[in-house]
């Protein structure tokens, strides 16, 4: 569950970052920990037949992105009957998925804003286009970019959604999670805004030194704002 507005230390730390941001006119998300809880379960599943490992995840984030890192490091290309299984197991871990309390109301106050949204994701069509019809958000995200579409994963589906905002890096916001994911925005040097879903691993994360952090999507809209107007002001 995402936790309360209980790391307002980490927001304080941050927030001076902010200041140095530029205009933010899209904001990238990754259903994966961004914007729901996965379970860990389907994707070590994924991991346990394409790599012959075991182990059981801390979380669905952590459990996700250490595939995603053993799909690049290996330079995997998965066979016909390897992507209808990761599919397959990517489908199962939709349906167990639980979405964020705070995301439609944030995703509505930043559409009104006029900040582009888009989904830029490692899975599958199949499985992101589930999850945005199940939670009914797709008519939030302007463009949607998976594995299947950008023609590849982790850097790959963000890159093309930068792209298609026609913006640079810079004026983009990636939701993170994970220090694979803030160390990937940094090497695109996009702004890594770090979602906070556990008070140790926030504290921990937080020292990776993302662009800035939120304990809640509920704090998304005003971030965007305090960059807005520090704009406005005069800076020697």
């Amino acid at each position: 569950m995402r936790p309360g507005r209980f790391l307002g230390g980490v927001w304080s730390e941050q927030s001076r970052l902010f200041i140095t941001m530029k205009i933010i006119k899209a904001v990238i998300f990754e259903p994966v920990g961004c914007l729901a809880e996965f379970r860990a379960e389907e994707f070590d599943a994924i991991a346990a037949r394409l790599f012959e490992v075991s182990g059981v995840s801390p979380s669905g984030s952590e459990a996700y992105w250490n595939l995603l890192g053993r799909i690049e490091g290996a330079g995997k290309k998965l066979s016909a009957s390897e992507t209808q299984m990761a599919e397959g197991l990517e489908l199962q871990a939709v349906e167990q998925a639980r979405l964020y309390e705070d995301v439609v109301p944030a995703l509505e106050e930043l559409k009104s804003m006029g900040v582009d949204l888009l989904i830029a994701s490692s899975l599958s069509t199949a499985a992101v286009s589930r999850f945005l019809g199940k939670s009914s958000l797709a008519s939030f995200f302007s463009a949607v970019w998976t594995r299947d579409s950008a023609g590849g994963i982790k850097a790959v589906p963000i890159a093309k959604a930068i792209e298609s905002a026609a913006i640079p890096p810079g004026y983009a916001m990636v939701l993170v999670d994970t220090i694979d994911s803030i160390q990937m925005a940094k090497q695109m040097r996009t702004n890594s805004i770090l979602m906070i879903n556990d008070y140790d691993q926030g504290k921990r994360l937080a020292g990776q030194d993302p662009t800035g952090a939120v304990v809640s999507l509920h704090e998304l809209p005003d971030a965007i704002r305090f960059v807005v107007e520090n704009a406005k002001l005069p800076h020697a």
